[in-house]
């Protein structure tokens, strides 16, 4: 089997253009070929503390490379099968023009992207910018049929409205639960001194959604929390990096110690994949200034990568 070394260029992690695994380039929206499609939403104008997300899909763009060695997937020993292979068609559609100070302009702009994507029949991977950037996400399923969102983060994002704020990165699960293709929400790794009132968290039970901690996670084991997802959902996944612990995720715009490692997320992920169709996922708040040794941007690549790993295994095991 050919790895891609054997002939043509080495292709080395360091040497070219930095597209999402180095995978290739397709900046024209009405001519997407692929299986999965790649969108940066550099936005961070909802931020509440400290900003920089906006550099965000830039900084796991570049660290995906890292992840980009030949051409036959990946082998893992573990789980003893090799994750997106060459017959998992993965583009790079760039990122949404960003209008500065413009919170609907940026956000329709995002979300022109992910029905784009949507159009041709392609699992949108969206990589933020702060966590308003959901919204628009979320916008775009509105003729996608129902879906359940699994969210994981330290914060519920469950404001309703702050000083006129609606569209800020703490507002992005109020406004999802509102729609009426949004059937329940899972708030997983929720803790400590959180944005949202109390208020908020009982508004959030009230409209369909299950709140757990990081500890309540562990003492229930990450197969239990996959199995609280209603049975058969179609399940979209937005990941914001500060649910894990900022001794492994630094550089984020609100770090919250007590956050999950990397395995508990990882498997986790790969439960709700091998239980649910995946249908969109998006990562979010990594502001990778705040983390000089790039480790942060180095953790969200390969969780995405190892998910739409996932993903596409368990769609060849259900025959899809």
């Amino acid at each position: 089997m050919s790895h891609g070394y054997e002939s043509g260029r080495l292709n080395l992690p360091f040497v070219g253009i930095s597209t999402f695994g180095k995978r290739p380039y397709q900046p024209d929206w009405d001519r997407l070929e692929a299986d999965v499609a790649v969108l940066g939403a550099p936005f961070d104008f909802g931020t509440q503390f400290r900003a920089g997300a906006r550099f965000g899909p830039r900084a796991v763009r570049e660290a995906s490379t890292l992840f980009s060695f030949g051409h036959a997937g990946a082998y893992d020993h573990e789980d003893d099968c090799t994750y997106l292979g060459s017959d998992v068609r993965i583009v790079d559609i760039g990122d949404a023009d960003i209008v500065h100070t413009d919170t609907m302009k940026s956000h329709a702009n995002i979300e022109a992207g992910v029905r784009a994507i949507l159009r041709a029949g392609a699992l949108p991977v969206v990589i933020g910018g702060d966590h308003s950037v959901n919204i628009p996400c979320i916008n775009a399923y509105e003729d996608q049929g129902e879906i359940h969102i699994l969210q994981i983060d330290a914060h519920l994002d469950f404001v309703d409205e702050r000083h006129g704020v609606r569209y800020g990165h703490g507002n992005p699960m109020r406004r999802a639960a509102e729609k009426p293709w949004v059937t329940g929400i899972s708030h997983y790794g929720i803790r400590n001194v959180s944005s949202t009132a109390r208020e908020g968290y009982e508004a959030a039970r009230a409209m369909g959604g299950d709140i757990l901690s990081v500890r309540q996670i562990r003492a229930m084991g990450v197969r239990e929390a996959a199995a609280r997802l209603p049975e058969g959902a179609r399940v979209y996944v937005t990941l914001d990096i500060d649910g894990f612990c900022p001794s492994i995720a630094p550089g984020t715009g609100t770090p919250s110690h007590g956050g999950f490692l990397y395995y508990e997320v990882l498997e986790l992920l790969q439960e709700v994949a091998n239980r649910h169709e995946i249908v969109g996922i998006d990562l979010v708040e990594v502001a990778p200034d705040y983390d000089h040794t790039g480790g942060t941007a180095i953790l969200a690549a390969q969780v995405l990568l190892n998910l739409l790993g996932f993903v596409f295994h368990a769609r060849g095991q259900r025959g899809v």
